[in-house]
């Protein structure tokens, strides 16, 4: 891509006031801490800001990539060339309502935190999201990869959700719909961008729910490499068995490459021991996806998301 769109989008952005920012590091805004620079940055406050810059974007034709809490995402070394929308200023103060039918709806923003989320429905005393304390990604990040942990999925409890499709139009459509299987759903295959996700949860003793939630915090730092950096889970489970226990039977614990390595805490995490950058982690990840392959038979896929 020529420079020209870029500065032409700059400026259109500028001249409308929409926030924006040139040759941003993404290593800022990723778990993993490595990416280069985008050359455009944008944090819509609102989903109307969100709109005029897909728009813009689409007038300049810029190419565009949707982030939210960066806790899956891996950047190419050399940035993106293109404009990286972060959604976290589209969070909201989750809201608790219940319906006539009886059941409880919880709704909040794609870019609000699912700790927040999981906090929201404790001080409820509603249990379902359980499971998702801990995770550190959005709600929007939740949805878009149907994020689960310890045996539940966003699946188990979503309802429905509202996006801006194709042609930028506001739609909402039911759970049912958008083909939620294991880390995946219809936005991985649409160019839509989610804004907002309602819940159904049931009533439940709260210190039953705080005791649950603590137990899986109590388990993610015991068994999980939270002191570096890292995108969580690697690799999705293979049909049958773990990432993990096929990754530690092949004697990969510690293999580095560059400054990645596979954690010596968990061999299902690639971590960034220091300096580690994007053609480390997908070297790596591919020298163990071959090794796995030939010991044991089983193909690992990378669950992290690689966007060059």
């Amino acid at each position: 891509m020529t420079q020209k769109p870029i500065v032409d989008l700059l400026d259109a952005m500028g001249a409308q006031a929409l926030p924006c920012i040139h040759n941003e590091p993404l290593a800022q805004h990723t778990t993993f801490r490595i990416g280069g620079p985008a050359a455009v940055f944008c944090k819509p406050r609102t989903v109307a800001e969100l709109t005029r810059m897909l728009e813009l974007c689409r007038e300049k034709q810029v190419r565009t990539y949707l982030l939210g809490n960066g806790s899956n995402t891996l950047f190419a070394d050399e940035g993106y060339e293109g404009a990286v929308i972060c959604l976290t200023e589209l969070k909201t103060n989750p809201v608790v309502e219940e319906l006539p039918d009886g059941r409880t709806r919880l709704t909040a923003g794609a870019g609000t935190l699912l700790s927040a989320v999981c906090n929201k429905a404790l001080s409820h005393s509603l249990t379902g999201l359980e499971f998702a304390f801990g995770i550190p990604g959005t709600i929007g990040g939740a949805v878009y990869m149907n994020a689960g942990a310890y045996g539940g999925e966003i699946k188990d409890v979503l309802h429905q959700v509202t996006f801006l499709d194709e042609e930028l139009k506001l739609r909402t459509l039911p759970a049912a719909e958008l083909e939620l299987g294991y880390r995946t759903s219809i936005f991985e295959k649409r160019p839509w961008c989610i804004l907002e996700a309602e819940f159904i949860l049931q009533p439940g003793e709260r210190d039953k729910i705080e005791a649950q939630m603590q137990d899986y915090m109590a388990r993610r730092r015991d068994k999980q490499p939270l002191e570096l950096p890292s995108a969580g889970s690697t690799f999705k489970r293979p049909a049958g068995c773990f990432a993990g226990q096929l990754i530690e039977e092949c004697g990969l614990r510690g293999f580095t490459v560059g400054g990645a390595a596979v954690s010596q805490k968990h061999c299902g995490f690639v971590v960034n021991m220091g300096g580690a950058t994007c053609a480390d982690v997908v070297e790596l990840t591919e020298r163990v996806r071959a090794i796995v392959q030939e010991k044991t038979g089983h193909v690992l896929e990378r669950e992290i998301r690689v966007v060059r």
